[in-house]
Formats: structure tokens, C-alpha cells, sequence
């Protein structure tokens, strides 16, 4: 049996999977991902790639392969496309500018303005800089906190339609989202939080048939 990339309490997630964490708000998703991250004290040991790192920094998580996009994106809204990204890369110069071109060929749409400046980018183009900002150091573990949020259809979908492709190469993802439907349909699993505990989880196909979920996920 394979070592899980990530077990917190019962959530666990294994390498080139899709967790769908749901829960309404204040049902403790962001809390979750920042534990994992180690912005906040977790309630108990996070285990990431089979190591306990609860006594971690957040630099030594992202140094073991810890990807995050945060909700409301946060990008640097005063440097350019490429500083963003430059600003985000542990690596040595050279490498750094490789994986740079290598975001930039992959978010098209970033590498057609690669000199403007974030805060004139649309709400979908800064997501997939903050998406291509969590990507730099080539994560094994991305944490994704409502990634949706506030974007328009088109750009739903064109960052949707990224994420299996990245879990094919291997990349364990962690979708936080309200919008149960969105995540269930890209996740291969899912689990329901509810003040900070999980209290339902199943396949995508057996949440997304469950006539309970909505009720589950009421009430944060």
C-alpha cells in the first residue's frame, strides 16, 4: 500500500488525486489548507509525503513539494506577469527562467503579456497566475482555496479543464470549493467538512448522486 502525499486526522490524499473538500462557509476548508500549509497551528500532526512536519516552516513545506493558491488569488498586483512568477521560484537563476517560459507556454493567455502588470489582468488571468505561481517549483501537492470564486464561466472552465491533467503527471491536488457540482465533476473523491470535521466523504459519482450533500454541506 502506497504512503498518502497528505494525512491530516482523516484526510488523506494519495499521489495524482483530486480531493474535492467541501463545505459551505466557515466549515473550516481554508482553515484545513493553511494547516497543511503551515500558516496556522494544526490540531494534530500533518503528515506531507510521509513525514510528520508539524514543527515545519512554511518555506521547509514548499521545499518538500507544497503548491498553494489562496483564495481571492493575491497576486503581486504591482510587479509584472513574469515577477510574479520569478518572485515565487526556489530554484537557481537558470532553472527559475526555464520555469518561467514553461508557466508562460503553458497559460497562454500569460504568455501573450508577459510584461503587464497583475493588477490589469482580468479576474480569470490573475487566477491562472496565481495557479502558475503555485506551480513554479514544481509542486507534488497543490492546495487550491476556492479557486472559482468570482470568475466568469469561460475562465471556470479553462482552469478546470487544467487540473486533470496535471493529477495525470502526478500532482495531488486539493480542490476547496462551495460549488460542489464544479469540484465533483474534475475530483475523483470528496470529502464534506462541516466546524472543522469531517462529517461525509465518497466517490465524486456517490456524492454527486447523494440527495444529502446539500444538506451536509448547509451550515458551514
Amino acid at each position: 500500500m502506497s504512503t498518502p502525499v497528505l494525512r491530516v486526522g482523516d484526510f488523506t490524499v494519495d499521489t495524482g488525486e483530486i480531493v474535492a473538500l467541501l463545505g459551505g462557509n466557515g466549515a473550516g476548508k481554508t482553515a484545513l489548507l493553511e494547516a497543511v500549509l503551515g500558516i496556522r497551528p494544526a490540531s494534530g500532526p500533518v503528515v506531507l509525503f510521509g513525514r510528520d512536519v508539524s514543527t515545519m516552516t512554511v518555506e521547509q513545506r514548499v521545499s518538500l513539494g507544497v503548491g498553494y493558491v489562496p483564495e481571492g488569488r493575491r497576486v503581486f498586483a504591482g510587479l509584472t506577469v513574469r515577477e510574479n512568477l520569478e518572485v515565487a521560484s526556489m530554484f537557481p537563476a537558470a532553472e527559475r527562467d526555464h520555469r518561467v517560459g514553461e508557466m508562460l507556454a503553458l497559460f497562454p493567455m500569460l504568455g501573450d503579456r508577459p510584461q503587464a502588470r497583475a493588477w490589469l489582468l482580468s479576474g480569470g488571468q490573475q487566477q491562472m497566475l496565481a495557479l502558475a505561481r503555485a506551480l513554479m517549483n514544481k509542486p507534488r501537492l497543490l492546495l487550491m482555496d476556492e479557486p472559482t470564486l468570482g470568475l466568469a464561466p469561460l475562465a471556470v472552465a479553462d482552469l478546470l479543464r487544467r487540473l486533470p491533467r496535471m493529477a495525470v503527471d502526478g500532482t495531488a491536488i486539493v480542490l476547496a470549493e462551495q460549488r460542489a457540482g464544479l469540484a465533483l465533476g474534475v475530483a475523483s473523491r470528496g470529502v464534506v467538512l462541516r466546524r472543522g470535521q469531517v462529517v461525509g466523504g465518497g466517490t465524486a459519482a456517490e456524492l454527486a448522486a447523494d440527495p444529502l450533500l446539500a444538506d451536509l454541506m448547509a451550515g458551514g
